[in-house]
């Protein structure tokens, strides 16, 4: 009866040890896992939530500096290519204009010079030729008058002195003269007049 008294004390000694130690057990091994959980997650998550962050902080940064360069670039380059341009197209313009003002203003001043210089020349050239033939006809008819004038007055009066016949008809050598002398101031007078 003793043993059977014992062994159910001893029993139920063991049980509650065993029930004691099954929970402390379990206790201390939850508080073990929490914690070595709870510091292994911590880490494992800082790590990966810094991996996380700095891939995502480095894509937020990458793509936003990429935006903001493309954005401030096509700005700048906007402005300096506008600006350019409008440089190249300005001087290409007052270049091409100014090359094309001067030669026109060339061909038309060498042709204004030409056609003026030979509408002048020509007018003066008329105007003084036409004085010079006029001078140069009245030389020439005064000159033709005064040398045939003097020619038959020479000639007949040689030829007239010549002749004895004539010597001695004095008042028909008179008479002869008196006409050559008539008909060289009639010449001469016509030639005058032309």
């Amino acid at each position: 009866m003793v043993n059977i008294t014992s062994i159910c004390h001893n029993l139920f000694i063991s049980i509650s040890i065993c029930s004691y130690l099954s929970i402390y057990l379990n206790l201390f091994i939850s508080i073990y896992l929490s914690i070595y959980l709870s510091i292994y997650l911590s880490i494992y998550l800082s790590q990966s939530v810094h991996i996380y962050l700095s891939i995502y902080l480095n894509l937020f940064i990458s793509i936003y500096l990429s935006i903001y360069l493309s954005i401030y670039l096509s700005i700048y380059l906007s402005q300096s290519v506008h600006i350019y341009l409008s440089i190249s197209i300005c001087s290409y313009l007052s270049i091409s204009i100014c090359s094309y003002l001067s030669i026109y203003l060339s061909i038309y001043l060498n042709l204004f010079i030409s056609i003026y210089l030979s509408i002048y020349l020509s007018i003066y050239l008329s105007i003084y030729l036409n004085l010079l033939i006029i001078y140069l006809s009245q030389s020439v008819h005064i000159y033709l008058s005064i040398y045939l004038s003097i020619y038959l007055s020479i000639y007949l009066s040689i030829y007239l002195s010549s002749i004895d016949f004539l010597n001695q008809h004095y008042f028909l050598l008179l008479i002869l003269f008196a006409v050559s002398t008539s008909l060289n101031f009639f010449f001469f007078f016509f030639l005058l007049k032309h």
